[in-house]
């Protein structure tokens, strides 16, 4: 199954922190990351690993033009250029975290996917032994993201527990 998708900065970073910004390459046919994204990640913290996928990703780095439609959503300038970019794909999966942006996208009948679903994906695939581990080092990384949630997708997807 091909899987294409535009990579917003929050999963980058996220995953890039704890050492794993390699699953978007291993779980993607392709990857793109606007330069908004790029950039975003580039005026971070120089230790940061997320800089590091950028450095590795290069090559993905894509132009693109903003959406007046998406513009009028007032969202940041990565998830902007993350949306307006799969309106011009729409077969590709923005990949974003921000609960406005993940609307957004799909008020324009995008798919979606978020760094929780990544990780989720991973594990399925074998990439990763313990979904849960992965999300425990996330929230241990300051990544936000509700216990209820992951127990629940835990529980429903891949059969881990969260305790």
């Amino acid at each position: 199954m091909t899987e294409r998708w535009i990579l917003n900065a929050s999963p980058l970073i996220a995953l890039g922190r704890i050492g794993y910004a390699h699953l978007f390459n291993a779980l993607a046919t392709e990857i793109v990351i606007p330069r908004a994204v790029a950039d975003e990640i580039k005026a971070g913290p120089t230790n940061d690993r997320a800089q590091r996928a950028i450095t590795d990703n290069a090559q993905h780095i894509v132009d693109t033009s903003l959406a007046p439609e998406v513009l009028a959503w007032d969202l940041g300038a990565g998830e902007t250029a993350v949306i307006s970019y799969g309106l011009t794909q729409p077969e590709w999966k923005v990949i974003l975290d921000d609960a406005m942006a993940r609307r957004c996208a799909r008020s324009f009948g995008l798919h979606t996917k978020g760094t929780l679903a990544i990780v989720i994906l991973a594990k399925q695939r074998g990439l990763i032994t313990s979904a849960a581990d992965v999300l425990r080092l996330l929230l241990k990384a300051d990544f936000r993201l509700d216990e209820k949630v992951i127990r629940k997708a835990l529980a429903r997807t891949v059969g881990e527990r969260w305790d």
